[in-house]
């Protein structure tokens, strides 16, 4: 338990945030009480991140003369924030991004323990009785079986409950959660939302960010909605506001629809066969042995829990790891030998390694957009005149036009992820390999990608995608892989999937799982 004063209250009265040329909050108002639980509601790009950034002190107020930010410890009021960080643990997709940017694979109990001082190294050895907590913190998210493991040798859900239990073993005073189910399976979600439930204290406040309404929390006392910069704010035993307003109903149901699909023409030869592939990360496998096929046509929705390899199977198809000697990938139309760049100029690809690589960099939406022609990390060569004729038509397809010269750690986390879909889609492809794609997008612009990718499909792309949430699968992908411990278990077509319409579904692919 930290001898530092108790923080009791953070209360907000006019206070805005102008990043640039644009308010990302104006006129915000709010009061975060000892012992509160809010869900924190608002489209892409609307301010929650910065709203819980303004709350911890890693922002300041735009000063205008009549904002006020203040923390009550012990009693005493402070305009400062610096005193009352000791008490604020945050936890987003930043936190676990900064990690695996730098490669810091720091043991399991050693990033815990961080959490007690807020640095991302762990400086000081800790003493028995933090120790003592950090083992706690790791039972509390279920995983304390692995507190000697290294860090990036986990799951990304793994990672995420690892960083709770690391906001966690300070006992602080206020959580302040941006997003935290991306990426998990729904057991880790599960779990996730009872260590969450189990940790409340009495006096534990915390705001929880989410674009989902099936993720909310038990126990909410309040809910605020952002939007245009501003915040709705009431006390509820009901759903947040907004969360259920008829626009966003209407975006759900508009994104469940099916528009018919054309053939994508004659039956071609498969687009890629794997024979006998086992795939190591860190002296560990974690991928095979595995048969497998994507015959023409066919899309592919690839399931299991956290750690079962799904990530690593996208790696494997978009060219970023390589068979272990013994196994062998063939991919249409690339001869042996040839470098992997021609193979990934015909590959989209949208997923959270991605989007944390692009979180790190100065690249503007337009830059993002603009090296999908490249598929490379920022731009290797200028556009053409072509290309940048063909950004600018992106970026309006996409509704990006505003945000074209924005960088990429000036967006929120769903207007970099809706960038990235303009750049997988910013050339024909002929395979769009997602993972986790939906994570961090609202209703609207969950709808706005299902269209795209609906289009996409139409021209003849085929989709490979990485879903925890059976809800986003669309519904002409009718094969399903299932992995678990990187190996195939046996599955079935998807319940209630639809083909596209119009032709034939292409050749049964392939799904077994290889005898070592």
């Amino acid at each position: 338990m930290s001898a530092t004063p108790r923080l009791g209250c953070i209360r907000l009265e006019r206070v805005g945030v102008r990043l640039g040329r644009t308010w990302a909050l104006r006129d915000v108002s709010l009061e975060l009480r000892r012992g509160e639980r809010w869900l924190l509601a608002g489209h892409n790009g609307a301010g929650k991140t910065v709203l819980l950034k303004l709350l911890r002190g890693d922002v300041w107020p735009t000063p205008t003369g009549v904002e006020r930010r203040e923390y009550e410890l012990d009693g005493e009021w402070h305009d400062e924030p610096l005193e009352a960080r000791a008490r604020i643990a945050y936890l987003g997709p930043e936190r676990q991004d900064r990690y695996e940017r730098y490669g810091i694979d720091a043991r399991v109990d050693d990033i815990v323990a961080t959490g007690y001082t807020d640095d991302t190294l762990l400086l000081d050895q800790p003493a028995p009785a933090q120790r003592r907590g950090v083992r706690r913190a790791l039972e509390r998210v279920g995983l304390a079986g692995l507190a000697r493991r290294r860090f990036l040798s986990l799951s990304h859900g793994q990672r995420r409950r690892v960083l709770l239990a690391r906001a966690l073993v300070g006992e602080p005073d206020v959580l302040l959660l941006d997003e935290v189910l991306n990426g998990l399976d729904a057991a880790s979600r599960r779990s996730f939302l009872r260590a969450l439930d189990a940790a409340s204290w009495p006096c534990l406040a915390w705001v929880y960010a989410t674009h989902r309404p099936e993720d909310r929390p038990r126990r909410i006392t309040h809910s605020a909605t952002l939007a245009q910069g501003g915040i709705v704010v009431r006390a509820v035993d009901a759903a947040p506001v907004g969360v259920d307003s008829p626009s966003i109903a209407a975006a759900e149901r508009s994104r469940r629809r099916t528009t018919p699909l054309r053939s994508a023409g004659p039956p071609r030869e498969a687009l890629i066969r794997i024979d006998r592939a086992v795939v190591y990360r860190d002296e560990r496998r974690v991928l095979g042995p595995l048969d497998w096929t994507l015959a023409a046509t066919e899309h592919w929705h690839v399931a299991g829990p956290n750690g079962a390899g799904k990530s690593t199977l996208v790696g494997l198809l978009y060219g970023h790891f390589s068979p272990a000697v013994g196994g062998r990938l063939q991919r249409r139309g690339l001869p042996r030998g040839a470098p992997i760049d021609e193979w990934q100029r015909r590959v989209g690809l949208v997923s959270p390694e991605l989007q944390c690589t692009y979180a790190a960099t100065a690249c503007t939406v337009a830059e993002i957009v603009a090296s999908g022609f490249q598929s490379s990390i920022g731009l290797a060569a200028p556009p053409t005149r072509a290309e940048t004729r063909r950004v600018r038509a992106v970026l309006a397809n996409w509704g990006l036009e505003e945000l074209g010269e924005r960088r990429a750690r000036q967006l929120s986390y769903g207007q970099l992820r809706r960038a990235l879909f303009a750049r997988a889609l910013v050339l024909e492809r002929e395979l769009l390999l997602l993972d986790e794609p939906w994570d961090g997008l609202d209703a609207a612009n969950r709808a706005l990608v299902d269209e795209r990718l609906a289009e996409a499909v139409r021209r003849g792309a085929q989709v490979v995608v990485v879903a925890h949430h059976e809800s986003d699968v669309p519904p002409y992908v009718t094969r399903r892989l299932d992995l678990v411990q990187g190996q195939v278990v046996p599955s079935v077509v998807r319940a209630g999937a639809r083909a596209p319409t119009g032709g034939p579904r292409g050749p049964r692919g392939r799904l077994k799982a290889a005898s070592p």
